[in-house]
């Protein structure tokens, strides 16, 4: 193969689905309009409700100035309030942006630059400049009655912290169709009619897609408020779901509690059990096909960008132990550092790209991708692909970290600690733990060896918690070379390996 592994045919779409989400979620509310559609801690929605919810929550959106192709930036910790916004985002025809509301302000404030949304939906104490709603209560007044059919020109605009130190958003290259979420959704495994469970909060671009695919195909979708292990198997019991999401970390934290409580819950209407966002270890994954059978494990390999993904089930998972199974979307390709298509079973580059003659999958604000001739673009990730086009991952990408399936990018951690007044150079790392998998840890070059008296203060006004390193060591030794380059693996191992260096502080 002179190009990389071909995509498999996608999983056929429902019937039932209509050209616009005001069509699609009018219908639904005619069709199952007594079925519940949406619970999180706050309560239940109805689909009948769910319409008429959001064609108010749109309404409000309309007399703030959204209109057609704006961004609406959502920023909360309750996962009803982020899918109405959502769906009445696109009733509007603007594009939903989720946001985390545990960035802090500085962070925040980068996003809002770039995407310039037309209205935040924010129930945080966070400064945002700008139309903004606190809470949608206002809505309640407005007219329920449906809105005209409207379509986005792209369907949602994920965030990431991004490789160069700065945040960039991830504009898709699709426009806002339920066909497209479906197609999304199916990807993934989501059923129709049927009752799906989402352990993560919403604003990660996964969980985001699934739950909105989860309620355009008619679905009664769970929302946790946190992830918690033993009521995740409460909530499968409590709501038969059919379909759960979560990623290895929660996995791991599950299977530790013990085998009293997991089989204490009944989990048998599970038909698949869907994870994705970080590599899952080997003995992990076979523990779980073990425990809820080879035809229920269903795994996704793919970037935010969507250039291409791989699905395996653990059927096929038994068969290629370790691998993240075949191109379902798009194409893959493992390359030697010159840019040659290896052949299979040589570990390489992991390259993607779009099926042939399909529209791009996204495009950046604030970053470049990283693309050769034809389409092909890499985000930094290693491995091989055997004979039968089935990928194994090796490595991630060499300096982005996955903290407990978060991807967070030591060059924005660097970018952030090198403001400090005191910090003269900064190097940041990897270490492994064994719940989050990954963790941040960092060492700085100042004048004096010392880490700075305010430097938790300082970074706590810098970078949301998942993002803080876990380990600072300080040093005089000059981190950059000659050349100006930091040597992270050499630095890692003079000053982060060694338990004994009394210049640390967990």
């Amino acid at each position: 193969m002179d190009s990389g592994s071909s995509a498999a045919a996608p999983p056929e779409l429902p019937v039932d689905l209509h050209p616009t989400f005001a069509e699609q979620f009018a219908h639904l509310a005619e069709s199952r309009g007594d079925v519940t559609a949406l619970i999180d801690a706050t309560g239940e929605l109805t689909f009948a409700e769910l319409e008429a919810r959001t064609n108010q929550v749109a309404r409000l959106f309309e007399e703030h100035g959204v209109g057609q192709g704006d961004f609406v930036l959502i920023s909360t910790a309750v996962g009803s309030v982020t899918m109405v916004s959502a769906i009445a985002a696109w009733k509007l025809g603007a594009v939903p942006m989720p946001v985390s509301d545990r960035l802090v302000q500085a962070e925040l404030d980068a996003i809002t630059a770039l995407g310039r949304p037309a209205l935040a939906v924010d129930t945080t104490d966070r400064r945002i400049d700008g139309p903004r709603l606190t809470s949608l209560d206002d809505a309640s007044e407005l007219s329920a009655d449906p809105l005209p059919p409207a379509v986005a020109p792209q369907l949602k605009v994920p965030t990431s912290g991004g490789s160069t130190g700065r945040p960039k958003l991830i504009v898709s290259g699709a426009a806002a169709e339920p066909e497209t979420i479906a197609l999304l959704g199916h990807v993934m495994g989501v059923p129709q009619n049927g009752v799906c469970l989402v352990t993560a909060a919403v604003y990660h671009n996964a969980s985001f897609s699934d739950a909105l695919a989860a309620l355009t195909l008619g679905n009664t979708t769970v929302l946790m408020e946190r992830f918690d292990p033993e009521l995740t198997l409460q909530m499968i019991e409590k709501h038969r779901a059919a379909w759960v999401y979560a990623v290895p970390t929660m996995m791991q934290r599950i299977w530790k509690l013990p085998d009293a409580v997991k089989s204490a819950y009944d989990l048998s209407s599970v038909e698949t059990f869907f994870h994705v966002a970080a590599p899952c270890p080997q003995w992990l994954k076979r523990a779980w096909i073990d425990w809820l059978g080879p035809e229920v494990i269903y795994e996704l390999y793919g970037p935010t960008e969507g250039q291409a993904a791989t699905t395996i089930t653990g059927t096929e998972w038994l068969e290629h132990p370790g691998s993240v199974g075949r191109a379902i979307v798009g194409e893959v390709s493992v390359r030697d550092d010159d840019g040659r298509v290896l052949p299979p079973g040589e570990i390489g580059v992991v390259w993607l790209r779009r099926g042939t003659g399909e529209p791009p999958a996204y495009r950046y604000l604030g970053a470049e991708s990283e693309a050769i001739d034809e389409g092909w673009e890499t985000v930094g990730d290693v491995g091989r692909l055997d004979e039968e086009g089935y990928l194994y991952l090796t490595d991630r990408r060499s300096d982005m970290l996955l903290v407990g399936g978060v991807n967070v990018y030591p060059a924005e951690i660097e970018a952030a600690v090198d403001r400090h007044p005191e910090v003269l150079a900064s190097c940041c790392v990897g270490l492994s733990e064994s719940e989050l998998g990954t963790v941040p840890a960092l060492v700085i070059e100042t004048a004096d060896g010392r880490v700075p008296e305010d430097f938790d203060a300082f970074l706590s006004e810098q970078l949301s918690r998942v993002k803080r390193p876990r380990r600072v060591v300080a040093t005089t030794r000059h981190l950059r070379d000659s050349v100006g380059k930091i040597r992270k693996r050499e630095i890692k191992s003079e000053f982060l390996e060694d338990e004994r260096n009394p210049s640390s502080r967990p």
